[in-house]
């Protein structure tokens, strides 16, 4: 019999990278025998693996895993179809499983899922190539005076640095006609089912820790490697991506591999700061440490047994 739709439970399990969040998540899914979607945007590519931390093979035959390395980076993919394909997913799970665990450190992706995002154009090649000229041309200072021309507001609120990011902005300005802000109206949606939101922390000194532990751990895992064999598409927006940049600096002589590791290390807790951040402010999340397992499996079993009623 199908899930009474009032039932349905979605656990949100976010937090900062290397927080433990993805061995957290496969000792709840196997306690509740229920499935995991990913909302690690960099995991979806599978030509990312060792410096993405995907889960690995043994956790993903324990436990169903969605939403890892179902892409290549090649594939064009935005937030509005992350929502619309989980969503969709999300339909036909809910028959068989509850409650079902949405995992990752992706705040935008996250609140796709349980709020919605304003829908966003598909990019038109043609327009795409002919701004990618004018960029090569004029540089970053000719994005950002366009965006602030056409989009005051955006210009005020991105990162003025983030050069991906500017030029969607300008191309969706100029696609549409309208304004890039226009489309992050931050309007939330009702979901079907009920959203639990949990969160993982550690103390500064801890994370920063397990951070350094990864990174040195997907070096000796052959990063290195992997990021060489990626290097012909670094232009590709997914490689724009802490653990391979860097690397990809190393390749191109400016820096050496102790400096490059130094810099993954150093990029990565900036990352996870600015996670905290984005999860700190939605006050909905509970916080828990790691180690706080039984603590969080009592929350949900408690969360499923609540009649409410949407």
């Amino acid at each position: 019999m199908a899930l009474q739709q009032a039932n349905r439970l979605l656990v949100v399990l976010a937090g900062p990278t290397a927080v433990g969040k993805t061995k957290i998540a496969v000792k709840i899914a196997q306690s509740f025998q229920t499935v995991i979607l990913s909302a690690d945007s960099r995991q979806f590519y599978k030509e990312m693996n060792i410096g993405t931390a995907v889960p690995d093979t043994i956790d993903r035959k324990t436990i169903p895993h969605y939403f890892i390395q179902h892409l290549s980076i090649h594939d064009y993919y935005n937030v509005s179809r992350y929502e619309n394909d989980v969503l969709n997913l999300l339909s036909l799970l809910f028959r068989q499983y509850n409650p079902i665990l949405l995992v990752g450190g992706s705040g935008l992706y996250i609140d796709a899922v349980c709020k919605g995002i304003d829908d966003m154009p598909d990019y038109d090649p043609e327009l795409r190539e002919q701004l990618m000229q004018e960029l090569n041309t004029h540089g970053i200072e000719w994005l950002r005076a366009l965006l602030m021309k056409l989009d005051p507001l955006t210009y005020e609120r991105i990162d003025l640095k983030n050069k991906n990011r500017l030029f969607r902005a300008v191309e969706v300005c100029i696609q549409t006609g309208r304004p890039y802000s226009s489309f992050l109206q931050n309007t939330a949606k009702q979901r079907p089912f009920r959203i639990l939101k949990i969160a993982l922390n550690r103390p500064r000194e801890e994370l920063y820790e397990a951070i350094d532990l990864r990174v040195d751990t997907m070096i000796k895992d052959g990063l290195e490697k992997e990021v060489r064999a990626l290097f012909p598409f670094r232009h590709l927006v997914p490689l724009n991506t802490v653990g391979y940049k860097e690397l990809f600096d190393y390749f191109d002589g400016k820096c050496s591999l102790e400096q490059a590791i130094d810099l993954i290390k150093r990029n990565t807790r900036k990352y996870a700061r600015k996670q905290l951040t984005w999860f700190r402010r939605d006050k909905d999340y509970v916080w828990f440490h790691p180690y706080q397992l039984e603590e969080i499996k009592h929350l949900i079993q408690q969360k499923l047994h609540e009649k409410n009623v949407l």
